[in-house]
């Protein structure tokens, strides 16, 4: 995420942008590495209306597999605890700290 803060996407410079999208494609190239998934889908949120939710700008990298349904409501999907996350992100920055 840039330093200082920008709100969203309408207030982000564009070389800031551009720094973004680079990080996201390494990231994205690390996830397919890393864990395997067939592909990767990234979110970017502004305003109220666009579900923004938390106020600065930043993007989501979802890794994601043939028939995960992501986009689907389900009574089965589920926020993941911190502990849950933990191995799949320790994983990831230790391939991209190699990748340095």
């Amino acid at each position: 995420m840039p330093n200082p803060r920008y709100e969203n996407l309408y207030d982000l410079p564009l070389e800031y942008g551009a720094a973004v999208h680079a990080a996201s494609r390494e990231v994205a190239l690390a996830m397919k590495a890393v864990h395997g998934c067939h592909g990767v889908s990234t979110r970017q949120h502004n305003e109220p209306a666009g579900f923004q939710e938390v106020w600065h700008y930043h993007l989501h990298v979802f890794p994601r597999w043939e028939g995960d349904d992501l986009y689907l409501l389900s009574p089965y999907r589920r926020d993941t605890t911190l502990e849950e996350r933990l191995p799949y992100a320790r994983k990831l920055r230790e391939f991209l700290s190699r990748k340095r």
